[in-house]
């Protein structure tokens, strides 16, 4: 093996940890928007994500995914894929499906059965997500032959798990206080927006490996196309975080930290599918359209439509990842509206983002719809108000301090003595 070769391996080995690491930044980030008496629970789900999905992947998944197309829609089935030389690819391309069932978890925290979940993660990462993947990345998928572009998963992963997120959190429903019969909402303030913050840095910086490392080679053509591609996620996550805080804090007259955060994350997911094809300036305006729409998106979907999403998932992930998809019709340097390119990239975009989302919201439905009416989907109410952590995993928690954040606040008098000798 060649020198070349060697870097081009390493690259992929380093951008799939990087990718990987995403889980403690999701983890940190869920526990953070949600409150202290569920966070072991969310903890678990996010690693048990990576279980299910490197066996089941490695299983069956990424043979549908990579196989041999059977009419472009689907690979053919090789159970338990040994490849000695693309084992850096499946290791690659299976913290990705991780990554998309976790995005899963996040939407549905505070309530959901812990056995129905990981079925329907099992599901998600052994059939729903490597179809979907089939159509976009296997050089015959029907999506790949039309130019659909999709560089690293703004459509492949980010639409199909915020998709399904919102599927599962429409017919699991809202967390127990959340609205009222007057239909007016209730604000369930996380724990810790420290963790949060944290949770976006590791994200972020995963975000290089998810986004550089899917040019899945280090040299030649490549050695260019990788510090674009960072360049191009940096900014796009700039400018989501600045477009959502200008936007909030215009609103509200404060500087709200958590639409900040979900901003940043719109503009990383926005930039994904293009990250490759477009201009640094067209990344900026990328990720401050995803900015702005999730920060509309986000108040929307919990005040007008009453859909509790306890971390915006379906904002940040399926909004932002289905408006960055089509706008690399507008963006792109080669065939893009802005570039003289007209509108068949634009309509090609269209016709993959759009389809895929329906395979996510069809697919979704379908088993969710199955295992709520089978097994249940969410915890009985007295376990919910006690807390997953002692529910689910048998963890006691003292639950005085969600009390208190929850609990209406009494205005109170103090007297102040003035100590000052002068």
């Amino acid at each position: 093996m060649d020198l070349s070769n060697v870097l081009d391996l390493l690259w992929v080995i380093i951008a799939g940890i990087l990718v990987f690491f995403m889980q403690a930044g999701f983890t940190l980030l869920e526990a953070g928007f949600t409150r202290a008496k569920n966070t072991a629970n969310i903890a678990m789900k996010n690693i048990v994500d990576l279980f299910i999905g490197t066996i089941a992947f490695w299983a069956v998944g990424y043979s549908l995914m990579y196989g041999n197309t059977i009419s472009g829609f689907i690979g053919e089935l090789t159970m338990f894929y040994i490849e000695p030389g693309d084992m850096h690819n499946l290791f690659y391309q299976t913290v990705f499906c991780a990554t998309a069932v976790t995005i899963i978890s996040g939407a549905i925290a505070e309530r959901a059965k812990f056995t129905t979940y990981v079925l329907f993660a099992f599901i998600f990462t052994t059939f729903i997500y490597p179809i979907a993947g089939h159509w976009i990345w296997q050089s015959k998928g029907w999506l790949t032959q039309m130019e659909f572009i999709d560089f690293a998963g703004g459509t492949a992963v980010h639409v199909m798990g915020g998709f399904a997120a919102l599927i599962y959190t429409i017919l699991i429903g809202p967390r127990h206080g959340k609205y009222n019969a007057d239909g007016t909402t209730n604000t369930i303030p996380g724990h810790s927006k420290l963790f949060a913050v944290l949770g976006v840095f590791i994200l972020w910086m995963g975000w290089f490996g998810f986004n550089a490392g899917s040019t899945l080679a280090i040299t030649g053509e490549s050695a260019n196309t990788v510090p674009l591609i960072i360049l191009n996620t940096n900014l796009s996550a700039g400018a989501g975080g600045i477009l959502a805080l200008v936007i909030t804090w215009i609103k509200y007259k404060k500087a709200d930290i958590s639409m900040t955060l979900n901003g940043t994350l719109a503009g990383l997911v926005g930039v994904t599918a293009g990250c490759a094809s477009v201009e640094p300036a067209g990344a900026l305006a990328i990720g401050a359209i995803c900015g702005i729409l999730v920060s509309i998106s986000s108040e929307f979907m919990e005040k007008k439509l009453k859909i509790d999403d306890a971390v915006s998932a379906f904002s940040v992930h399926g909004i932002a990842g289905l408006m960055g998809t089509i706008l690399i019709g507008f963006f792109a340097t080669e065939n893009g509206v802005l570039y003289g390119g007209g509108f068949n990239q634009l309509k090609i975009q269209a016709i993959g983002a759009f389809s895929v989302a329906l395979w996510a919201i069809v697919a979704s439905f379908i088993i969710i719809a199955i295992l709520k009416y089978t097994i249940g989907l969410r915890v009985p109410l007295q376990h919910e108000i006690a807390g997953l952590d002692n529910s689910e995993h048998n963890i006691e928690y003292d639950n005085s301090v969600d009390e208190e954040l929850t609990a209406p606040k009494e205005e109170t008098t103090v007297k102040v003595e003035d100590n000052n000798p002068s």
